[in-house]
């Protein structure tokens, strides 16, 4: 077994891990709701321009939640921590603009349903980024 797997294993059989996860996921609910209420009040701007508005809008959110309730433990610097809170959000928006290409400009799909897909197909990125770069000890 490798070094990585056996780290990895470790941290699955910790509660603590799974605690955390699963205040992510509460937090990410509440961005996810303000993500997609933001993007269906502005996608006649345009898909995208919604998209980039709503992600500021819910990436503020759950900075905030993250930070006060999920990662508490672990502040430090808000500066710091919000730069890189914010590296790990963009990134995972620009996944998610590159799954809206292929939904709804590839595939034609709904927007607002798209939007949904994408949120949770970029959710696993964003916590294993926050987790062990933005929020570590």
């Amino acid at each position: 077994m490798s070094a990585i797997a056996a780290r990895t294993a470790r941290a699955l059989r910790r509660p603590h891990n799974w605690i955390q996860l699963a205040k992510f996921v509460v937090v990410g609910v509440s961005g996810y709701a303000i993500n997609l209420l933001v993007f269906a009040g502005l996608v006649g701007w345009g898909a995208h321009v919604a998209a980039t508005i709503s992600f500021v809008v819910a990436a503020s959110n759950n900075y905030l939640w993250n930070r006060l309730w999920t990662f508490r433990h672990a502040k430090s610097n808000v500066g710091i921590q919000g730069a890189r809170f914010f590296v790990v959000s963009l990134a995972a928006f620009g996944v998610n603009q590159l799954w809206l290409v292929l939904f709804i400009d590839v595939l034609d799909w709904r927007k607002v349903l798209s939007q949904a897909i994408a949120i949770v197909l970029v959710t696993p990125l964003n916590f294993i980024g926050n987790k062990l770069w933005s929020f570590r000890r």
